[in-house]
């Protein structure tokens, strides 16, 4: 369906594939691709390290994201995703076990587009992914502005060019 793929930032390996069946079973056929902990979904965006083959890592067009990962929270990944001006469009949900009040609203005051807590069903969580297909990967309208996510960033945010 589309040529750039669903960002998963997950680091439970039971969860990664509970959301690859749910996706399989709701027949969506936009790629997923993986990040493991919070600092390698930045690499990821940013084209770091392996992921700097854009064919291979294509941008994302929706990130998803648990909030407690290793090595960077989702919290600070979504705070760095907002504070670049290549990604601050880029949709971002959070995906997390836990709904904390504090957890919910630091996200939304971040700029999150939507927190979902994850099902314990695998047949809830296929509904919640054919409701993040329709919605996110049919009817939603990205920008076309540079902003989107076919966008690569730019390697340094300091560099200056005289």
């Amino acid at each position: 369906m589309s040529q750039y793929p669903v960002l998963y930032v997950e680091d439970n390996a039971d969860d990664v594939l509970l959301l690859r069946h749910a996706f399989k079973r709701a027949d969506i056929l936009d790629p997923v691709q993986f990040a493991q902990d919070g600092q390698e979904a930045i690499d990821y965006l940013a084209g770091a390290e392996k992921f700097s083959d854009r064919q291979k890592y294509p941008m994302p067009r929706l990130v998803l994201l648990d909030l407690k990962l290793p090595k960077k929270t989702g919290i600070e990944v979504l705070q760095w995703i907002r504070e670049q001006p290549a990604l601050r469009k880029l949709p971002v949900i959070i995906l997390s076990a836990s709904a904390q009040k504090s957890d919910v609203g630091r996200c939304y005051e971040l700029g999150v587009n939507a927190f979902l807590v994850k099902p314990s069903s695998i047949d809830t969580l296929g509904d919640m992914c054919r409701a993040i297909q329709h919605f996110w990967l049919t009817y939603n309208v990205f920008p076309q502005d540079g902003s989107g996510a076919a966008e690569p960033i730019p390697k340094s945010e300091d560099s200056s060019s005289s």
